[in-house]
């Protein structure tokens, strides 16, 4: 049996007596490298592990935690792929109906804040086995977190888990320490001088250390300048060169984050990618029709991890980290052989890529040394003048995968890093990238055109855009195609005001860009733009940040970003007539609404009429 054991059944032909971890998720079963489950559990099974997985079980009873019975060493525990609070609400809070990870592509699979509900059963039911829990869920909410579903300060999803160890980032190196540890007969609790883990003691039982003291739940609670002092340092904190041990007081506990794991290396990550995957979802979910996250992944090659762009509303810095690490050329190559002999592929490789797909380097030299920069940003608001660009690997790399037997096209389709790109004194990636790894368009992320709002962002400002914009379709007209750039865009950023909304709004005219989706900006957990919307403060500056926050605010800057949809021309003028713009509203060409003059009517205009209505009541109060 090539998947992992799901069924007691199947646990029993193996013939083993008890599964020696069981792993809980709430996704489907995936097993394919992009999926953080089948990564950890094809690990452990490489170590000699008996790994059971237990996917998307029933939250609402008891039983289906019983399938397995009482592993040897303890339970595993993740919400999945993503957040379970992302997974299920929008960012205007309405329930999602779909889920590309759940079996079937519905939604309602998993709990809300999976990871505490799963875990609390499992405590309830086994509290002498060992709890673990991991992945991105729990990664971003260790420390004391803004929760916007609840629109409240939460704490560390370890305390509220009743777990025994939380695992942040991508987990492979502890969680194999923690194997090996419990293999060894030793008590959980033994594990806490373990890197890249977050553990409770008791306030009575802390043993003082040289740590890095955040302010407590409570105080972060209380205090929005305390909150954002904490998120700082959280960030500053999350290098493995550099990054020291953090603690958190919550009423009599202390969460005690250990410094970070470091990168996997190259060998190691070639190793994690050389595992057995079938690439696939479990056949289990066949009859109602698969697992739709599987689609967009299946035929994709991951080459790198980490990101030093580190936009702040980007969760990778606080998760992944901002180090790169890559794959050798030789592991990369191999799995894209391996691609060819599966009998689903068609000859297509629909991505070689990762965070970013053009990392291959540390940001500079200096790095393996010393640590990345604290407070500082490798790309924005401009290019460090120390940063290496070098994108001469990767093409060698691009070049041989074209090359194969069976692959007619090599596709990349994770975020290209324009700033970054444009920093390579040759062209010579640029032009093979426009000529042989574009499907007709090419997703960038400027987000916005305000400097004040992409300052906020950590995203370098629009001319570097510009820039490129202008190189590729040079490119793209030399080599005789017709390809096109597709801008991602992110309204209701915090710092972004109706005003910075009408400034992009004229800047998608002026440049003929008509996007048919626009991204609200998402508050997740554990992030710099997170704690800006929460506490109307840039916590590197500690001054204050406008945010938009109601929801007639974010549907403004939202419609403005797609002025011309007929659907939206009402509440762009209504959003126009606030921001003092109605020389937008006309027939002239820089106008962006077409409607007559005569019937709109200028800010000046509504204020003499609520001056002179506000004269009439106050009027009329003196005759009475």
């Amino acid at each position: 049996m090539a998947f992992l054991p799901i069924t007691k059944k199947e646990i029993e032909d193996l013939g083993w007596d008890a599964p020696d971890f069981v792993f809980v998720t709430g996704d489907a079963y995936v097993d394919h490298p992009s999926f953080g489950v089948a990564i950890i559990s094809r690990v452990l099974e490489a170590k000699g592990y008996k790994v059971a997985i237990l996917a998307e079980p029933d939250f609402r009873s008891k039983k289906d935690f019983m399938r397995f019975g009482k592993p040897r060493l303890g339970f595993l525990v993740t919400s999945g792929n993503i957040d379970s609070m992302v997974a299920h609400y929008t960012a205007a809070k309405r329930k999602r109906s779909d889920d590309a990870y759940a079996s079937g592509g519905k939604s309602g699979k998993r709990p809300d804040s999976a990871v505490i509900v799963y875990s609390k059963i499992l405590k309830e039911m086994y509290p002498d086995t060992p709890v673990i829990i991991g992945g991105l869920e729990a990664s971003l909410r260790r420390f004391a977190h803004y929760d916007y579903w609840d629109d409240n300060v939460r704490q560390s999803i370890l305390i509220d888990s009743k777990a025994d160890i939380l695992i942040y980032g991508m987990g492979e190196n502890q969680t194999i320490q923690i194997a090996d540890l419990l293999n060894r007969g030793e008590e959980i609790k033994n594990a806490d001088n373990i890197k890249g883990i977050c553990y409770v003691v008791k306030s009575d039982e802390y043993k003082p250390m040289s740590v890095v003291d955040l302010p407590s739940f409570e105080r972060v609670s209380e205090s929005k300048k305390e909150y954002a002092v904490a998120a700082r340092k959280q960030m500053d904190e999350q290098d493995a060169v550099r990054g020291r041990t953090v603690i958190q007081k919550h009423g009599k506990e202390i969460l005690i984050q250990n410094s970070p794991m470091p990168p996997l290396t190259t060998e190691e990550l070639d190793f994690v990618y050389s595992l057995p995957y079938e690439r696939m979802y479990h056949p289990v979910y066949e009859s109602v029709g698969g697992v739709p996250g599987i689609e967009e992944v299946e035929f994709s090659i991951t080459h790198n991890r980490g990101c030093f762009g580190a936009c702040n509303f980007c969760s990778l810095a606080f998760h992944q980290g901002r180090s790169i690490a890559v794959r050798s050329e030789e592991s990369i190559i191999e799995e894209a052989k391996r691609l060819t002999e599966n009998p689903r592929f068609k000859g297509y490789i629909h991505d070689v890529g990762g965070p970013t797909a053009n990392f291959r380097l540390p940001s500079c030299k200096a790095q393996a040394a010393v640590g990345l920069c604290k407070g500082k940003k490798c790309l924005a608001p401009q290019p460090c003048k120390q940063l290496q660009v070098d994108h001469s690997e990767y093409l060698d790399m691009l070049r041989k995968l074209r090359k194969l037997p069976k692959i007619k096209k090599v596709f990349i389709r994770s975020g290209i890093r324009f700033d970054y790109l444009l920093e390579d004194e040759s062209n010579e990636f640029f032009k093979e990238l426009v000529s042989y790894h574009i499907s007709g368009q090419l997703k960038v992320a400027p987000e916005h055109c305000s400097a004040a709002v992409l300052d906020k962002m950590g995203k370098p400002h629009i001319e570097a855009y510009k820039r490129f914009s202008d190189l590729f379709y040079q490119i793209t007209k030399q080599q005789g195609k017709e390809q096109y750039l597709v801008p991602y865009l992110m309204s209701s950023h915090p710092g972004s005001t109706l005003k910075d909304a009408v400034e992009l709004a004229l800047f998608l005219k002026k440049e003929h860009i008509r996007p048919e989706q626009v991204q609200d900006f998402y508050p997740t957990p554990g992030t710099i733009s997170t704690c800006m919307f929460y506490t109307g403060l840039d916590p590197y500056t500690m001054k204050e940040v406008f945010v938009p926050k109601t929801p007639k605010e974010k549907a403004m800057q939202r419609a403005l970003l797609q002025y011309f949809n007929p659907k939206n021309k009402d509440i762009v003028i209504e959003a126009l007539k606030i921001a003092g713009r109605t020389d937008l509203i006309g027939s002239g060409k820089n106008c962006l609404i077409n409607a007559p003059l005569s019937t709109v009517k200028s800010k000046t205009q509504v204020n003499l009429q609520k001056q002179k209505k506000t004269k009439r009541q106050n009027s009329r109060g003196k005759r009475k």
